[in-house]
């Protein structure tokens, strides 16, 4: 596997060493080894698979609360998404910046996101499903997010948003998520 870690901190963009013959082709998409060696101790305890319907449906952006942060592992299996990611770990360099990257079936490409950062994305195609690999469980109560059209993140996406859920559509802008961080 390739591990190219992007400009917002411990965010890995991962594109895996497919080997192919005559019968089609081979990858690992996870190594314990490889991981600690790039990103460090990675425990996944969870696993979710996203099903999408239609192109142009966004979900996100999503974080669980602290105690309960979660790292994810994101990997799309079918169709594709803009995938993105918003830094809100206050002592980071890059708090409170996005940025995002293409997953497709066909690239293969994931992203590793470390605890506090919110994730989401809008789907590139109808039938598009997406593996999630988490390092915390879902807590109910604990799940958060910031609104996708927030100004003050200025998220650029590709097209119009035709579906989103309620929840998605109704969380705060920046400025009302945090309690006790300057903003």
């Amino acid at each position: 596997m390739k591990f190219a870690e992007t400009d917002v901190s411990g965010c890995f963009i991962i594109k895996p060493n497919i080997i192919e013959d005559n019968r089609g082709g081979f990858f690992r998409f996870f190594c314990k080894d490889e991981f600690s060696a790039h990103i460090g101790e990675v425990d996944f305890t969870q696993m979710n698979h996203s099903i999408n319907k239609n192109k142009g449906t966004f979900r996100g952006m999503h974080y669980q609360d602290v105690p309960h942060s979660e790292g994810k592992l994101v990997r799309c299996i079918s169709g594709g998404v803009m995938d993105y990611f918003l830094d809100l770990r206050k002592d980071s360099l890059t708090f409170m910046q996005y940025r995002k990257v293409e997953l497709t079936a066909s690239n293969r490409k994931m992203v590793y996101l470390p605890q506090g950062v919110a994730h989401g994305f809008f789907t590139l195609e109808d039938h598009t499903e997406l593996l999630y690999h988490h390092t915390t469980k879902y807590v109910p109560g604990a799940d958060s997010g910031i609104r996708y059209n927030d100004p003050r993140v200025d998220i650029h996406l590709p097209h119009p948003v035709t579906v989103i859920s309620e929840k998605d559509k109704s969380y705060p802008e920046l400025t009302n998520a945090f309690k006790g961080i300057e903003l």
